[in-house]
């Protein structure tokens, strides 16, 4: 029995016996999520993984908010005034926001909070860098000077995705951005429970009582009202696919973020269930290559490497044969509308082994061993890891593929030793197509080396091109420099293009509201 029938028996076995999950009043006030992986980290700006990015939505907010047409819009601010040409912003926060500690926000707070955020965010980088000084001239007001004109401020600081720009009292914004804060405080809908967490298993979210919504607009994804009906979020930890779509039909858990492709035609089967799509933006899969240790130190093994990774082969092995999940190849800017063809004849091409076999050998590849790490818990990871170590296999390469849990990859890839020092060569990652439709947003695509995460790519010539983008104001120059941005990287190679798919959620039919994008709980009813 082969993996997929092993899934597809295990869960029809699952269904059988559940017991009906009895409905309670706090039932109705309850939500019981399932997210794709543990919550291993609570800082907000520590880590790029995605599950404490939905941790963060929930417990901080943000001066502006994204709609789901990826328009920032003023959320903790009433808004700004933009003078001098544009290199004076002045912000206005609304009044009577209140921290979780019943301290109230002030502009000093979300002065400190934004430095600590720009220290670490490839956004967030930028715009510090065009930043001549950020003050807090009274309680409500704040002052960006700007060296040059930065139009993409308020998108900045809209980011939810990747590394939130989250608004926490000073005392902990004045955290070591390189060290992980002591406790999550917000300002956002939620509270977290820290004495209800249990490690790799639960994490408990109370609806913040003094939590003002915006009071015009409409909910869209984190712009608009951010209004919290229910009472109690629950993060329920299932790395056995099975099992969380057992829970899902049996009404133990309310909604599974990421159920596995091969289980969705069990899941549509049933009345009670809705599986659909809420980023339309994708996931994209990326093979990420160690820049500072051999082989991957040259970027002409890495040329090669780029060559050999066939996308639709990734993506059909995450997606399977399900004809309603769209799948496809993509560039370095994933289904944006930045995207080109620039690399379209290199994903369409045929691989040919022996032809790549030798060009590693011409490379200079000496049988280096390459430790690849795999995410085993993350089933669109895993399934991408065994794809792309045969492929590498095939053309020649020594690997070393080590099968872990995801949280141990994460702490693994911080490493730059070498591999005989426990260190690491390659790993798969995910980005959401938020993070990867622009030079601003795409951290992989950095080329600024030790500043950079994990892989560390260096390339002045791709900084200089991003530089220029986030200068730019006419669209069609952006676009344009886009393109020579994706040219660049099909010479550098900071990290390899595996595919791109379209995610669909899975949630019970009694859970309404559910907004477009990545997963928030605001505008929730559960009937």
């Amino acid at each position: 029995m082969d993996r997929r029938q092993f899934l597809k028996a295990s869960a029809a076995a699952a269904f059988l016996p559940a017991a009906p999950h009895l409905a309670t009043a706090q039932d109705a006030k309850t939500l019981r999520f399932v997210p794709y992986s543990d919550v291993a980290i609570i800082d907000p700006i520590w880590t790029n993984g995605y599950s404490t990015r939905t941790h963060a939505l929930l417990v901080w907010d943000t001066l502006y908010g994204l709609d789901d047409q990826f328009q920032p819009q003023p959320q903790m601010v009433e808004g700004h005034v933009v003078e001098e040409d544009g290199k004076r912003w002045t912000l206005t926060l609304r009044p009577g926001l209140v921290f979780h500690d019943g301290s109230k926000v002030l502009a000093r707070d979300a002065v400190a909070s934004i430095g600590r955020w720009g220290a670490r965010d490839t956004f967030g980088q930028a715009l510090m860098a065009a930043t001549d000084e950020l003050s807090a001239p009274d309680d409500r007001t704040i002052v960006f000077r700007l060296k040059a004109p930065f139009p993409q401020l308020p998108a900045a600081l809209a980011r939810p995705s990747a590394l939130v720009a989250a608004i926490m009292p000073e005392r902990l914004a004045a955290t070591d951005p390189f060290k992980q804060i002591p406790e999550a405080i917000g300002s956002g809908p939620y509270r977290y429970l820290t004495a209800e967490r249990i490690a790799g298993a639960r994490h408990v979210y109370a609806r913040h009582e003094a939590y003002i919504p915006r009071p015009s607009g409409a909910p869209s994804f984190t712009a608009g009202p951010r209004t919290p009906y229910l009472d109690r979020i629950e993060f329920t930890v299932m790395p056995d696919a099975a099992t969380a779509v057992a829970a899902l039909q049996t009404g133990a858990v309310d909604w599974v973020e990421q159920p596995i492709i091969d289980l969705l035609p069990l899941l549509r089967k049933d009345p009670n269930i809705v599986v659909e799509v809420k980023d339309r933006s994708g996931m994209a899969g990326q093979l990420r290559l160690n820049h500072l240790q051999p082989p991957f130190n040259n970027p002409a093994i890495r040329r090669v490497i780029l060559k050999a990774i066939d996308q639709e082969d990734c993506m059909n092995a995450v997606c399977g044969g399900d004809p309603q999940v769209e799948r496809g190849s993509m560039g370095f800017f994933g289904n944006s509308s930045l995207a080109s063809d620039a690399s379209a004849e290199l994903r369409k091409s045929p691989k040919d082994v022996a032809r790549l076999k030798q060009e590693l050998e011409a490379a200079g590849y000496k049988g280096e061993r390459i430790v690849f790490l795999s995410g085993q818990d993350v089933p669109r990871i895993a399934l991408v890891c065994e794809v792309a170590a045969d492929a590498l296999r095939r053309i020649g390469c020594n690997v070393d593929f080590v099968a872990a849990d995801w949280g141990t990859v994460l702490q693994r890839i911080s490493s730059r030793q070498p591999v005989e020092q426990g260190g690491w060569s390659c790993y798969v990652s995910y980005w959401s197509g938020i993070d990867l439709g622009s030079p601003a947003t795409n951290s992989p695509l950095r080329g600024n080396g030790a500043k950079g995460s994990p892989g560390w790519p260096d390339s002045p010539q791709i900084e200089a091109l991003r530089a220029r983008f986030l200068a730019a104001a006419d669209p069609a120059q952006q676009k344009a420099i886009a393109r020579e941005i994706e040219l660049q990287a099909m010479q550098d190679v900071p990290y390899v293009p595996a595919g791109q798919y379209l995610q669909p959620v899975a949630y019970r039919k009694n859970l309404t509201g559910m907004l477009n994008g990545v997963p928030v709980f605001t505008n929730l009813r559960k009937g």
